[in-house]
């Protein structure tokens, strides 16, 4: 029992600590002017969204690698598979509410996987695999 809620742990600390990054930085983004509320049509807002986005679900990949008790990459994908899913949930969801380009939720939802994935490997290249 301890195993398996040390599992979902491991998945939900990842999940959340990509979630607060995302939306904290998304805030003070906003709230400093670098990137304006609403709809974002310049792309060098949407690509510096992706970028820091992008970097956030490596280190969710990371400490969901780290906090995983066993099978840490099978952590790492359930995680990416969660992020992809959220994905094309947004492009589905977006795709018709003129909030921007169209290929920035596309890009969400293709970066997740990898991305995340790039943080466990790290984790694993790092500290080892187990």
């Amino acid at each position: 029992m301890w195993l398996y809620i040390r599992s979902l742990g491991a998945v939900l600390v990842g999940f959340a600590l990509i979630v607060m990054l995302h939306t904290g930085t998304d805030e003070i983004m906003h709230s400093t002017g670098v990137i304006p509320r609403g709809a974002m049509w310049n792309p060098w807002h949407n690509l510096l969204a992706l970028a820091y986005r992008c970097l956030f679900s490596v280190a969710g990949g990371f400490v969901t690698a780290w906090l995983a008790p066993r099978a840490r990459m099978r952590h790492v994908a359930i995680l990416a598979m969660i992020g992809t899913l959220g994905g094309i949930a947004g492009v589905l969801l977006s795709w018709n509410l003129n909030l921007g380009p169209r290929w920035y939720p596309i890009a969400l939802a293709i970066t997740a996987f990898p991305a995340v994935w790039l943080g466990g490997r790290l984790y694993e290249k790092r500290y080892g695999a187990r």
